[in-house]
């Protein structure tokens, strides 16, 4: 979601229920600006749509199942009347169904994480019942609560953008999303988002970024500095915004933004952060560290 300004608003998920249903989902902290925000385009751009919205984050429960035996915990909540097999509800599907002997609930197939994933939603009045269901139904697969913690640490393995990169300084172009951008058809931000600051080539871009000495540790606020050249801004060349120690792959890990940043993997640079002493030389790569075919989301 752009701002008219062309800048990244928010970013969540949009599932169509029915021809004229659709369910949204938005990051926890923009919530109400995100309700605002559609409520200003409904009144004030386009009143000649026939559109009704309404929050529902009270109403409704919902909760992120993932591992490689996230189906297998479903197949256990959902109704025998429903395939829940891939080729039934592959990635991306979305759908009302039944759990527990008749309990109405929407399933969805997407994943933050980056494994096999699935978010089932159900009446709030249920959301305990559901709950202990589902730690009830994975018990045998070794099922255990994740925290934003974990989370944070698979979404960086993923190389998902989220609140450190979707800081309201970037854009779909920095963020490595600009062919999502429609040259055929208007959107909020379009014209904005064309200006040529925006698209210039030498805009810092999203890279992933390991160090050389895989025994050292990356930090956060840390600026991108050619080898050779002087930690000053003259030579600041992007900075690094969320790090993560990887336990799959036995070192740190992290994504940032750097000047022509697509254009440089494998290319070695400095991550410098002098308020803290530390001065690393650091591998450019794609931003994505673990499954980069993404098919462990698709088993």
């Amino acid at each position: 979601m752009l701002r008219e300004d062309g800048f990244v608003f928010d970013d969540g998920t949009t599932a169509r229920l029915a021809e004229d249903h659709y369910f949204m989902t938005t990051t926890t902290a923009n919530a109400l600006r995100v309700m605002q925000h559609l409520d200003f385009c409904a009144q004030c751009i386009w009143p000649e749509l026939d559109v009704q919205m309404v929050s529902i984050t009270e109403q409704w429960a919902q909760y992120a199942i993932a591992g490689p035996r996230a189906r297998d915990v479903i197949k256990r909540l959902v109704d025998a009347t429903h395939d829940v097999s891939n080729e039934a509800f592959p990635y991306l599907a979305a759908g009302h169904i039944t759990v527990l002997g008749g309990v109405e609930a929407r399933l969805f197939r997407l994943s933050f994480s980056g494994e096999l994933a699935y978010e089932i939603s159900v009446p709030a009045r249920f959301g305990d019942a559901v709950i202990r269901a589902i730690m009830d139904a994975g018990a045998s697969f070794g099922i255990a609560p994740y925290g934003t913690e974990a989370l944070g640490v698979l979404r960086v393995e993923k190389g998902h953008p989220a609140g450190n990169e979707v800081n309201g300084q970037t854009t779909a172009h920095d963020l490595g999303f600009g062919k999502f951008l429609s040259t055929k058809k208007d959107f909020i931000g379009r014209f904005m988002a064309a200006r040529p600051a925006l698209t210039d080539p030498y805009r810092p871009t999203l890279v992933g970024i390991k160090p050389v000495d895989r025994a050292e540790r990356l930090r956060a606020g840390a600026h991108f500095i050619p080898q050779g050249a002087a930690a000053t801004a003259a030579n600041d060349q992007g900075f690094v915004s969320s790090v993560a120690y990887s336990p799959s792959l036995g070192h740190w890990v992290g994504l940032g933004f750097l000047t022509r940043g697509p254009e440089r993997h494998g290319e070695i640079v400095r991550a410098a952060d002098p308020l803290r002493g530390a001065d690393i030389a650091v591998e450019v790569c794609p931003p994505c560290f673990i499954d980069p075919a993404g098919e462990r989301l698709r088993v």
